[in-house]
């Protein structure tokens, strides 16, 4: 197993709960009904006697429309930076292209490669139809497709890239298996879609098994995402804890959210080394803003899980049980009221207050939550003080060139025809192999019905014998370029320790 690294404790931060020593937290209250979720969630952590100095930051809307493209202000990373803990409120990003998403610069930028979101369900007091559910979802934060690096290639075609690295496939694995350890969960679940993308995903399923061997007391498992994701609605209670790329991980967790009784319940945290982020997984819903509506669940238990992340364990725990009791006790905001179960509908303001008048007291039909002195008790679902893994750097594997694919904008229907201008500027080392429309091979020996875009890709292959480097690509483009081919793109082909680097066209 790798050396593990914990989570940079905030400056100042108390080894537990015991310390006075206030915290040092960036907070942003956010829009919509970010700052009257955030303002009674603080109201409630500070009743409790939770220890925390707040800076707080303008991020969100305002921030967008003075011109800031990614929603936060540059001399705000000097405030997450120093404190190392992010408490945000849900924010409004303005409809409209060229806004970057806030979440994401945040969680690449600051390194929070671990998504981890508790979805658990609440019945009888919250309507579920699955009242056994206590899921965790652990989703890969930084890259897959939220590089976020698209391209339109033709008049018909745009691209997305997805990229899965080696490294960040094992920190996830690695953190996952780790959270279970911690909290005493007995299953690690993973979801991919490698029966299609079998390098890209085929990498994130092989380094969970790799990872899976040195954890041999946990159960492991591996799904095919659309069936997975199918049992998860119909049957979470199969699963325990689930890891997944970035895509899926943030689909399914708001599925598996939702199922449990609400989204507006759900807390998320998102951990790194040096940094990281505490928030409901809601957005900012600016149609109740203002009008004293909201539930403030989310981002309280997002509080909850910062309170164990910072070394305040008993006070996060103060705060949960006093959120069961009220839960309990049909004290609901109107998101989750339901006659013949709720007692009473308040609005936000009320449900702190309400809260705050049960701390220190524990429910009596739900399980009440232990974070232990460490932040390390029972499992809470929450409390989040996993080790954050460094992962293995490994010797770099011998590296061969074998061919090019050649992407080209052409508007003909006809690939016999674009195959014999691409054969015509052939150079010595290679020759065209195959060409393929959306993936799928049209030549040769492709079918008539087969539908086209105006997007191709053109594969040569070294020739036998011959050795391909690059100033035989070079001249190949050249010739191309001569030939008047619109060529867009170009993906060179490797075979690495001797296995192919590349996929094959659908139909070869």
């Amino acid at each position: 197993m790798n050396d593990m690294t914990t989570p940079k404790p905030a400056s100042g931060a108390a080894p537990d709960a015991s310390s006075s020593t206030a915290v040092p937290i960036t907070v942003a209250h956010g829009d919509g009904i970010g700052p009257e979720i955030m303002q009674a969630s603080l109201k409630i952590l500070e009743a409790a006697g939770a220890q925390l100095a707040i800076e707080q930051i303008e991020i969100g809307e305002k921030v967008y429309r003075a011109g800031h493209s990614a929603g936060i202000m540059p001399e705000a990373w000097d405030s997450l930076r120093r404190t190392g803990v992010f408490y945000k409120a849900p924010i409004t990003t303005p409809q409209g292209g060229g806004f970057k998403s806030l979440n994401v610069t945040v969680r690449k930028t600051l390194g929070q490669f671990a998504n981890v979101r508790p979805c658990r369900a609440y019945a009888p007091f919250v309507a579920t139809k699955h009242p056994v559910m206590d899921v965790v979802v652990v989703r890969e934060n930084e890259e897959d497709l939220y590089a976020g690096i698209e391209h339109r290639q033709s008049d018909e075609v745009v691209q997305c890239l997805k990229l899965i690295s080696r490294p960040g496939c094992e920190k996830i694995a690695r953190f996952a298996f780790e959270y279970a350890k911690a909290h005493g969960r007995q299953k690690v679940t993973c979801f991919t879609k490698d029966n299609i993308m079998k390098l890209t995903d085929g990498l994130f399923h092989k380094v969970f098994d790799e990872v899976a061997a040195d954890y041999p007391q946990i159960e492991n498992e591996h799904w095919i995402i659309d069936i997975g994701a199918a049992k998860l609605a119909d049957t979470p209670e199969a699963f325990d804890v689930l890891v997944m790329p970035n895509l899926y991980g943030d689909v399914l967790s708001d599925v598996a959210a939702q199922i449990a009784g609400s989204v507006g319940l759900a807390p998320s945290a998102n951990i790194g080394a040096q940094a990281s982020m505490f928030e409901a997984i809601h957005g900012s819903a600016p149609r109740r803003a203002g009008q004293d509506l909201a539930n403030p669940s989310g981002l309280l238990l997002a509080g909850v899980m910062m309170l164990v992340h910072i070394g305040q364990p008993k006070a996060a725990e103060t705060v949960h049980n006093a959120w069961l009791k009220t839960i309990e006790e049909g004290i609901h905001t109107y998101d989750i009221f339901a006659d013949g179960v709720s007692k009473q509908k308040v609005g936000t303001a009320a449900f702190a207050d309400a809260v705050i008048a049960r701390l220190g007291a524990q429910p009596e039909s739900l399980a009440p939550v232990s974070y232990g002195e460490a932040g390390q008790g029972a499992d809470d679902g929450g409390g989040q003080r996993t080790s954050v893994p460094a992962p293995t750097r490994r010797p770099p594997a011998r590296k061969e060139l074998v061919g090019i694919d050649v992407f080209v904008h052409w508007t003909g229907s006809e690939p016999d025809g674009l195959a014999e201008t691409m054969r015509q500027a052939e150079v010595e080392a290679c020759s065209l192999e195959m060409i393929s429309n959306r993936g799928v091979k049209v030549w040769p020996q492709g079918l008539p019905e087969t539908f086209c875009t105006d997007h191709w890709r053109c594969r040569y292959m070294a020739k036998a014998g011959q050795a391909l480097d690059k100033a035989a690509m070079v001249q190949l483009l050249q010739r191309l370029t001569e030939a008047g081919v619109d060529w867009i793109k170009t993906e060179q082909l490797y075979n690495f320790d001797g296995e192919a680097g590349y996929s094959l066209g659908q139909g070869q």
